[in-house]
C-alpha cells in the first residue's frame, strides 16, 4: 500500500482526461481562468488553498511530483537543477511574456504543441515528466 497521493493518482488520471497543471503562487489569476475556461485544463492553483500560498518552492515541487501535474511556474528559481532535481519532476514549464495577453497566447500554442490531439476518453500523458522547458512569448511562432 502507497500513500493517499500514490493510491489516488490512477483514479484522478481517468477522470480527468485533460492536461494536468499544479500552478504555484506567481502565476496570474487570470492566466488560471484562461487555463480553465479557454484551454480547459485541471488546475490546481496554490492561492487557492490556505495551506500551500506560502508554502517553499520545495515544496510545492514535491506535490506537483506527487499529485502528478505538470508545475507551471515563472519562476526561474526551479530550472536550478540541484535544487529541484528533474528527475524527481513531473515536469516543470517555466513561463515568460511581458503581459497576461501574451501570457495567454504563449499558453495557447503550448497546448496545441504539448497536449495536442489526444482522445477526449483518454488520459493526457505528462508531456515534460523528468525535464524542464523554459519558454517566452515568442515560442512557438511561425517562422521564429
Amino acid at each position: 500500500m502507497g500513500t493517499l497521493s500514490s493510491e489516488l493518482i490512477p483514479y484522478a488520471e481517468r477522470l480527468s482526461p485533460r492536461p494536468r497543471i499544479y500552478a504555484d503562487a506567481n502565476v496570474p489569476a487570470g492566466l488560471v481562468a484562461h487555463m480553465r475556461d479557454r484551454l480547459q485544463w485541471d488546475v490546481l492553483f496554490v492561492l487557492e488553498d490556505s495551506d500551500l500560498r506560502r508554502a517553499p518552492d520545495t515544496r510545492h515541487y514535491q506535490l506537483a511530483q506527487q499529485l502528478q501535474r505538470t508545475l507551471v511556474t515563472m519562476d526561474r528559481d526551479y530550472l536550478d537543477d540541484r535544487r529541484f532535481p528533474p528527475a524527481e519532476g513531473a515536469g516543470v514549464l517555466v513561463i515568460n511574456a511581458p503581459d497576461e495577453r501574451e501570457l495567454s497566447a504563449l499558453l495557447d500554442r503550448v497546448n496545441a504543441t504539448l497536449f495536442h490531439d489526444e482522445p477526449a476518453d483518454d488520459p493526457v500523458a505528462l508531456p515534460l515528466v523528468g525535464r524542464k522547458l523554459q519558454i517566452h512569448n515568442d515560442w512557438g511562432r511561425e517562422g521564429k
